[in-house]
């Protein structure tokens, strides 16, 4: 059977990341003790990812590249924010120090309530820069792998929208 819309597919990868100019690295690894299991077609994946497997079978490899539009898209500006270092007080009222190094990914939420996860850019005085842009924003993405399954989705799998059983999800 070949990888189609709503098939159950299982894959092996290895996931490399290289920002424009920048140096390829290994960023994750889906081996075969613990192969990424999705439903294919639905938007649980990114563009890139489905567009190149689509049509793949069981045993079929595949080492391919996704641009950033197709992945995470490019990096926006209007995603660095400077936040007031108040911002970053404890229950005690103190700024937390240690938690604000270059680099360091915080927990946020918005006025609305919605979780969100920004890189410390810049701490100054007075505020603190954060960058709210996907951590793969702006990097072009390397996938190498295996197909090691591939089945017709079950009605309860499409109406839920993901996989049940071994590698999905469980209720």
């Amino acid at each position: 059977m070949k990888i189609t819309t709503n098939s159950v597919v299982s894959v092996t990868y290895k996931l490399n990341s290289k920002p424009e100019g920048g140096e390829e690295k290994f960023i994750e690894e889906a081996g075969k003790n613990n192969p990424l299991t999705f439903l294919f077609g639905v938007g649980g994946m990114i563009a890139g990812f489905e567009i190149n497997l689509d049509g793949l079978a069981v045993g079929d490899k595949f080492n391919f590249s996704v641009k950033p539009a197709d992945a995470y898209g490019e990096k926006h500006p209007d995603n660095l924010v400077d936040l007031p270092i108040e911002a970053f007080k404890n229950e005690k009222g103190e700024v937390q120090r240690d938690m604000l190094k270059i680099g360091a990914i915080i927990p946020m939420q918005d006025n609305e309530g919605h979780h969100m996860r920004g890189i410390v850019t810049k701490v100054g005085i007075n505020e603190v820069t954060m960058d709210f842009n996907h951590p793969l924003a702006g990097n072009h993405l390397r996938f190498e792998g295996e197909v090691l399954a591939v089945r017709t989705a079950t009605a309860d799998e499409l109406a839920h929208g993901h996989v049940h059983g071994p590698g999905g999800h469980h209720h």
